[in-house]
């Protein structure tokens, strides 16, 4: 249920974001998901790629600080509630949401999540009857 999450550090500058992602797309790497968040000095690109150790490896060469982090893909539709419903199951028994992002998988929406603690998080919501997505069925997208 832990799906590898590639988050890259890009300076504040025209062409990082087209150079760090022409660098994974040298290997044809596929591109499943991808955010961007920045400060006024740096960016956190942050991505899930079908092979993210041989992406971080290729970031790395190319001088790109780059990590892996371990994040949970929640399978659902697009309506606000049932996001809603998410949340609340996580903030009910005091886990933190550091971040989310979405994107769409055959008319479906895929919510991914960086929980304070992912295992406590993944035991709640299959607790709670709700849809997470294996690493496999993630990649093969």
């Amino acid at each position: 249920m832990i799906i590898h999450q590639l988050s890259v550090f890009l300076e504040n500058r025209a062409g990082r974001l087209a150079k760090a992602l022409s660098v994974i797309g040298s290997e044809k790497i596929k591109i499943i998901a991808l955010s961007v968040a920045d400060t006024s000095d740096f960016g956190i690109l942050r991505m899930i790629v079908s092979n993210a150790e041989r992406a971080k490896t290729l970031l790395k060469e190319n001088s790109f600080s780059a990590n892996i982090t371990d994040v949970i893909a929640v399978n659902t539709n697009s309506e606000a509630k049932y996001y809603s419903e998410v949340l609340g199951i996580l903030s009910d028994i005091d886990i933190s949401v550091e971040y989310t992002y979405a994107f769409k998988k055959n008319g479906d929406s895929v919510i991914i999540l960086q929980c304070d603690d992912n295992q406590k998080a993944i035991k709640a919501l299959t607790n709670n009857n709700i849809s997470l997505m294996k690493a496999e069925d993630i990649y093969s997208i």
